[in-house]
């Protein structure tokens, strides 16, 4: 069995998708407005990225700036529409008023989903208790990763609440795979893999004129080769 780990790249649009898959990227999370931290990207932009590589999208289900669900009939309908045009794998998160996950939108989009696997993303880190959101979160179709930097303040506060959580796999709640994001560089990785964590996304470090460029082959090869150093 490979021991490859896997590596996540933000892509905009297909230049972004076929750069990131030439420099060694397993897998895409597809969004837009990266000034709202990722929205939802329009239909048209998913089936053009899809059109252009063959390696996994993950899609955002997002409609704002922020944690909250906002209208969860929305967010369903455009989980119903990219199903339709082909969409197989997802990314999203919402918090209520107390910090906690918002079961209401996460069920309605689980069910909408029916079985595709998705990620929670970067909602954990702003949970008012990451272990009780794991757990309510615990057994809910499709939910196969946690996207997380171990804080809200990135992945160099976060580091130590990452470690932990990679030696509880075997617990409820612990078993989704942990993607870490948030802050991340290349230092982290001998300290992260050798924790046992497989998986790591990556969004402005591979763009290197900031966000306003496209993807760099070059970058994200620079990842790949560090990683599988």
């Amino acid at each position: 069995m490979s021991n490859r780990a896997l590596l996540e790249v933000i892509a905009l649009d297909a230049q972004d998708a076929i750069a990131a898959q030439a420099g060694g990227a397993d897998r895409l999370e597809l969004v837009t407005d990266m000034a709202a931290d990722g929205l939802t990207p329009p239909l048209k932009t998913f089936a053009e990225i899809r059109a252009a590589v063959d390696i996994p999208l993950r899609v955002m289900l997002r409609a704002a700036d922020g944690f909250a669900a906002g209208d969860v009939d929305a967010l369903v309908r455009d989980a119903e529409a990219l199903r339709g045009e082909g969409a197989d794998e997802f990314v999203l998160g919402f918090l209520d008023e107390t910090g906690g996950p918002d079961m209401v939108a996460v069920r309605a989009l689980a069910s909408a989903l029916a079985g595709c696997r998705w990620t929670f993303h970067r909602a954990i880190d702003r949970a008012a208790s990451r272990d009780a959101l794991r757990k309510e979160l615990s057994g809910l179709p499709g939910l196969d990763t946690y996207l997380t930097a171990g804080s809200a303040l990135g992945v160099e506060d976060g580091l130590p609440v990452l470690l932990a959580e990679a030696g509880r796999g075997d617990e409820p709640g612990y078993e989704p795979r942990i993607l870490v994001g948030g802050g991340l560089s290349l230092a982290h990785l001998p300290v992260l893999r050798g924790a046992g964590i497989d998986a790591v996304h990556i969004g402005g470090a591979a763009r290197p004129g900031g966000w306003s460029e496209p993807v760099s082959a070059a970058a994200v090869a620079e990842w790949r080769a560090v990683l599988d150093a």
